[in-house]
């Protein structure tokens, strides 16, 4: 067999399953979870992840799970290389908690933001004209620099 350091995306997969083309699959323990590797013809490929690296999963109920959805059921499993204590340190959970968290304050923020705007625009005291509140802080501009003359 030719074994090739490509890899077979998900829709692939599926259609080969589909097409029964595909002669066996290989799960291989790895540090932190598992891969596989599908055979069809005479090649061999890692299932790919939505942005092309290898694919791994955590638990291997998950990977099982996935293979017997698409119709794969018969497959064999080398647990060599698989280490549990090599799961990654920050689990996707917290990952996705801070994004979450960074979400909600971003849309409580908005929605203050949107509140003291609108209270502006309904602020019942009359508008004072741009002209008219330019020549009220000349003259205290004018006020000031004098007192400060007087006292320096």
């Amino acid at each position: 067999m030719t074994i090739s350091l490509d890899t077979i995306d998900h829709v692939t997969l599926s259609r080969l399953v589909e097409a029964n083309a595909v002669s066996g699959a290989d799960i291989i323990g790895q540090p932190g979870g598992w891969g596989i590797v599908i055979k069809y013809g005479m090649t061999e490929r890692a299932l790919a992840a939505k942005r092309g690296s290898i694919r791994i999963f955590r638990k291997f109920e998950t990977l099982v799970s996935y293979l017997k959805a698409i119709g794969l059921v018969k497959y064999q499993v080398d647990a060599t290389g698989f280490d549990p204590t090599a799961l990654k340190s920050t689990r996707r959970s917290e990952v996705a908690s801070a994004r979450m968290t960074a979400a909600h304050d971003a849309a409580a923020y908005d929605k203050w933001f949107c509140e003291q705007v609108q209270a502006a625009i309904d602020d019942p005291r009359p508008s004072i004209p741009n002209e008219e509140v330019k020549i009220h802080f000349s003259a205290k501009r004018k006020e000031i620099e004098k007192r400060a003359k007087v006292a320096g």
